[in-house]
């Protein structure tokens, strides 16, 4: 087996490495030299040298693109294509929107080039021993390249899931579950720290990954961030990549409620510092409504903390639940 891999970064690498391993012959383009995929084998050629990425892979040919989404993939698909031959397999690897994948399988489609829309999870770590892939386009293209893919992939993670765009738009949906999930347990660990207990988190975490009801890689990860000498000094600033955006957005159009992904959003806007009025402008009108004080205040503080009433349940809204006139959605549309 033969595959061409565009983009030898953390993912692409990696994949590089484990598909020699699996006696898979790899040629990559790349802007790097990449000494360290030479010596497992792998051939590198100059980024843009697809004449010689085409020259040296027999068809039909399988072509794996680690590149980050947007533009960039219109031109390097622009140039690739010029070297392939009807009946190639190009399969795009990163987080592309899938609208856009959609539009670029036809346009290859035309020349007979297959493009799989191919959502890849597991970060550089499944890249090099077993990623998950999650695939879009047609079943033919799909059937030339699923030996590779299987290969690649962790027992029970590869998936064609159907049409062109569906491979991407799982991915994406498949991002938006673990930026909730990612914020559910960073709000666990903020409980945790703001507690009454003087808890041992890396415990807490090391716990939770044994046998719990939310054992998981995701929690398993923080356990090990823990353990991390560093870990304080962690800034309280989150990046991305903006993908989970677009699903957001498009949630919206079609006015699908996502309130958990649709917040996690928001969470990563807030830690970039992006409200630089908002809480002024709040101020100012609590100033104005109640004469509240401007910036911290000793004696608000004292007031919040001791004012607390304890051992008040909401009881009280289920003592008449039997005699409570629900509006049910029947009710609502009229109907039986």
């Amino acid at each position: 087996m033969e595959l061409g891999i565009i983009g030898l970064g953390s993912i692409g690498g990696n994949l590089a490495k484990q598909a020699t391993e699996k006696d898979i012959d790899v040629v990559g383009c790349d802007t790097a030299d990449r000494p360290e995929l030479t010596e497992k084998g792998v051939t590198v050629l100059d980024s843009g040298d697809y004449e010689g990425l085409s020259e040296r892979l027999d068809p039909p040919r399988a072509i794996y693109l680690s590149l980050p989404a947007g533009e960039l993939i219109d031109d390097e698909l622009e140039s690739i294509t010029e070297h392939l031959d009807e009946g190639d397999v190009v399969m795009d690897g990163g987080n592309s929107f899938w609208r856009d994948s959609m539009r670029r399988e036809e346009r290859v489609w035309e020349d007979g080039i297959y493009y799989l829309d191919t959502g890849t999870s597991g970060g550089p770590p499944g890249a090099r021993h077993g990623a998950c892939f999650m695939v879009g386009g047609k079943e033919e293209g799909f059937e030339i390249v699923e030996p590779i893919l299987d290969e690649l992939s962790v027992e029970g993670g590869l998936l064609h899931v159907g049409p062109p765009g569906s491979g991407h738009f799982v991915k994406l949906v498949h991002n938006g579950v673990e930026f909730g999930m990612l914020q559910s347990i960073a709000e666990g660990v903020e409980l945790l720290e703001a507690g009454d207990f003087d808890v041992d988190l890396e415990e807490v975490f090391t716990n939770w990954s044994n046998g719990s009801v939310i054992q998981s890689w995701l929690v398993e990860l923080m356990r090990d961030q823990i353990r991390e000498d560093n870990y304080a000094d962690v800034p309280n600033y989150v990046e991305d990549t903006g993908e989970v955006n677009w699903l957001v957005q498009e949630a919206f159009k079609g006015e699908t409620p996502i309130p958990v992904i649709s917040q996690s959003v928001i969470e990563l806007f807030k830690s970039r510092g992006n409200q630089e009025h908002a809480y002024q402008a709040i101020a100012a009108m609590r100033h104005g409504f109640g004469t509240h004080p401007f910036g911290e205040s000793e004696d608000i503080l004292e007031e919040r903390v001791t004012g607390r009433v304890d051992n008040v349940s909401r009881d009280h809204l289920a003592q008449d639940r039997e005699n409570m006139d629900t509006v049910r959605p029947k009710d609502r549309f009229g109907d039986e």
